[in-house]
């Protein structure tokens, strides 16, 4: 019996996933360890440096708990974006099999990388729980569906980043350069009400914002994010999938065979 093309698919994907798994983590002693050390590496050295400062400014809000829900989207978007860039080159002489496809890969990506740090955003969260600071999920509904919203337009961004780095290779390099600024401009590091409501123009054009500030609000109790909207993370997300699926849609074939 003919299996579906959906059917196609998931084995693809699936099979593709594992090999990520293997080629991400198969080399290191400690395995699955090391995907979450970077962020908490990252998240303790920010402690170490902002901490004091931070709870100073922020008296009424865990800081740790502020930082995660910031660092952990940036590093989802982040990541998912990057390593599209290089994913046809990776998996070149998989597509010698016609139910590999480019998009594939980027589907695997995406998978793998939205485990690891769900799985990493939920250990923070315990391990901060423990430690005493004060957090609780109100609206965990849109936690969810912020979540979902954020690997899907990361994914849209990391279609076009593929189609564009293999229609010009000479992209491949400046592509992550443009994501770089993003981390100083999401409202990773402060609180979108740190900053005059004259600026806010200015920063709320950016989705990575809405998904850092509406996370911070799922729980953190009063924590109100004036400005952001998930309606706006839902419109940015389906305008970049359009354009990425259309890109793909109108690049496969030369793709695989440039």
């Amino acid at each position: 019996m003919a299996r579906s093309g959906l059917e196609v698919q998931k084995a693809a994907v699936k099979a593709l996933f594992l090999r990520e798994i293997k080629t991400r983590f198969g080399k290191f002693r400690l395995g699955y360890l090391w995907a979450a050390l970077e962020p908490m590496a990252h998240m303790l050295i920010l402690l170490g440096i902002f901490g004091y400062v931070m709870h100073r400014t922020m008296p009424d809000i865990s800081f740790p708990v502020f930082l995660i829900n910031g660092i952990i989207p940036y590093f989802v978007f982040s990541n998912i974006t990057n390593r599209s860039i290089g994913a046809i080159e990776a998996n070149q002489g998989l597509f010698n099999y016609r139910p590999v496809r480019p998009v594939d890969t980027i589907i695997a990506r995406a998978m793998l990388e939205t485990v690891i740090y769900a799985v990493v955003y939920v250990l923070l969260m315990a391990i901060v729980g423990l430690l005493g600071e004060d957090f609780e999920v109100t609206k965990l509904i849109t936690l969810i569906l912020v979540w979902v919203l954020l690997v899907l337009f990361s994914c849209g961004v990391g279609l076009i980043f593929m189609v564009v780095g293999k229609s010009f290779p000479e992209t491949e390099k400046f592509l992550p350069i443009l994501i770089k600024p993003l981390y100083f401009i999401s409202c990773i590091m402060f609180s979108l009400h740190n900053i005059p409501k004259e600026y806010w123009p200015y920063l709320l054009w950016n989705p990575i914002v809405h998904v850092v500030e509406l996370c911070r609000e799922s729980v953190v109790p009063g924590y109100i994010s004036e400005g952001v909207s998930l309606n706006y993370l839902a419109g940015c997300t389906l305008v970049v999938l359009f354009i990425g699926l259309a890109l793909y849609r109108n690049r496969e074939e030369a793709m695989l065979t440039s």
